[in-house]
């Protein structure tokens, strides 16, 4: 019983401790190709997939945004 108290203990320290982990755009690409996979029989592959997908997609940059200029004010 100590040794399982003191597991449950350290796992809880160990998430406490842990950092914050980014999933933008996963969640949506996760549930989008798993929809996907499901209809191929795929469900788990599909997830994953739509995961790395959906977090590239979302980490892309705007290309009309990096290219932005702040107007001049010359005449």
């Amino acid at each position: 019983m100590r040794w399982v108290l003191a597991a449950a203990f350290a796992v809880a320290i160990s998430f406490a401790l842990a950092p914050a982990a980014d999933a933008k755009g996963c969640i949506k690409g996760a549930i989008v190709g798993g929809v996907a996979g499901h209809m191929a029989g795929h469900g788990k592959l599909g997830a994953a997939a739509g995961c790395v997908v959906g977090h590239h997609e979302a980490n892309k940059g705007d290309p009309n945004k990096a290219n932005a200029q702040a107007p001049s004010d010359q005449k």
